[in-house]
């Protein structure tokens, strides 16, 4: 597990419920305690909020998105800069995904929503309403049209290597296809023998690159896992690249991909994480609603990654533990309790319900600061409270009190 290059994954406590366990993944910029979430700050930086603050709610890493930071500020801006981390002041591990998001988000249209009901009309040529397709996949890789300005950019597995190890982060995932759970059964074959082929070849690339790159920490290499709701897509995906080894090399870790049926989350990610290397961390890219972590990390998941908390922050909605609320609304005018009376975070200590209320009101930017920061403690710290459960053999005892309490409003979604 490349303990000698500075990577390596250790499970403390499992076997108490399902496939939960409590671990440690160590990298070149310290370890991560397991299950974690993490933040997302797509373009190095979580929107409205310090990175210094991300460290004060308890964020133990942080992910950004490779394809924007290839459009700007560009890749070699941030090799000259010392990497992700150096340049956004984050001492702490980075992820950076591969750009294959970008091949659902910008390919079809679909915004940056990854739930889909998996009941709804099958097509090959998925678009959404009144979208331009700005992705073109073929067998080689992905032709994308710029959307900030139009220009054309070409992405490979190899061109995806390069520019992740340019940006410098400690867990890098594998170029994949993401695909819908519209499209046909057909195509989600083909998708997975894409994704299988450019897996081979990210391999290869990451050997070429880390061999290459003398001196720079080592970067641990996730495969991605695709299959969309089919059981025996999702295990020939975990299958093969569970044992996937090419340049005498394998994957570090894995990520499950893929647009979900959040109704078949908990299955699918089973299949999955049955299949794989038990020894090998787990990342479930996109998951940011708090009853799913619950669902996810008891199917073996380690570490996920969402945008979702700060998005909703910045339109008023807050998370509690009786559930989620826009706090710009009426009824918390007059509210001077905190957002959640059990939250230790930093707006909760210092700020009212009343307060942001007004903040939202009167459009003050503020307000979404004020929001992320609570929203991100919140989740961070829920996450938190589930690792120790499993440490202390009562997590089934927390799901049940958690559900119990919380009001559902499901969420899913990537950059």
């Amino acid at each position: 597990m490349n303990k000698s290059k500075g990577f390596s994954f250790e499970i403390s406590k499992s076997g108490e419920t399902g496939l939960a366990r409590a671990g440690t993944i160590k990298t070149p910029h310290g370890d991560i305690k397991t299950p974690a979430f993490i933040p997302v700050g797509t373009k190095a930086n979580v929107k409205t909020v310090l990175p210094e603050a991300m460290e004060d709610l308890g964020a133990q890493a942080l992910l950004a998105n490779a394809y924007h930071l290839y459009l700007q500020p560009g890749p070699d801006v941030l090799d000259e800069a010392g990497g992700l981390g150096q340049f956004m002041n984050w001492h702490k591990p980075t992820f950076t995904d591969s750009g294959g998001f970008q091949v659902l988000s910008l390919g079809v249209g679909f915004k940056k929503v990854l739930a889909m009901d998996a009941q709804t009309f099958r097509s090959d040529q998925v678009i959404a309403k009144n979208k331009e397709r700005l992705a073109h996949v073929d067998d080689e890789g992905v032709t994308f049209k710029s959307h900030l300005d139009g220009s054309m950019h070409r992405f490979t597995s190899e061109i995806s290597m390069q520019i992740q190890h340019k940006l410098g982060a400690d867990i890098i995932f594998a170029f994949d296809e993401c695909t819908t759970l519209h499209n046909t059964r057909q195509y989600q074959e083909r998708a997975m023998s894409r994704t299988y082929d450019w897996a081979i070849r990210c391999l290869d690339e990451h050997k070429r690159l880390t061999d290459e790159r003398v001196g720079k920490p080592y970067q641990a290499l996730f495969g991605v896992i695709q299959g969309a709701q089919y059981e025996d897509l999702r295990k020939k995906a975990a299958h093969d690249l569970g044992t996937m080894s090419s340049s005498g090399i394998f994957f570090d870790g894995f990520g499950i991909g893929g647009a979900l049926d959040k109704d078949s989350l908990g299955t699918i990610v089973g299949w999955v994480n049955s299949v794989l290397p038990e020894d090998k961390p787990k990342h479930l890219l996109g998951i940011g609603a708090p009853e799913d972590f619950f669902t996810a990390i008891e199917n073996g998941v380690d570490t996920f990654d969402c945008v979702l908390a700060s998005r909703i922050a910045r339109t008023s909605s807050v998370y509690t533990m009786s559930g989620r609320f826009n706090i710009s609304n009426q009824p918390f005018i007059r509210d001077f309790n905190p957002i959640d009376d059990e939250c230790d975070c930093y707006t909760c200590t210092n700020y009212t319900r009343a307060y942001l209320c007004h903040l939202f009101r009167s459009k003050e930017m503020l307000a979404g600061t004020l929001a992320t920061i609570h929203n991100e403690r919140f989740i961070v710290r829920l996450v938190d409270q589930i690792r120790q459960a499993i440490i202390d053999g009562n997590f089934a005892d927390m799901k049940a009190d958690f559900h119990g309490r919380y009001a559902h409003k499901s969420g899913q979604a990537r950059d």
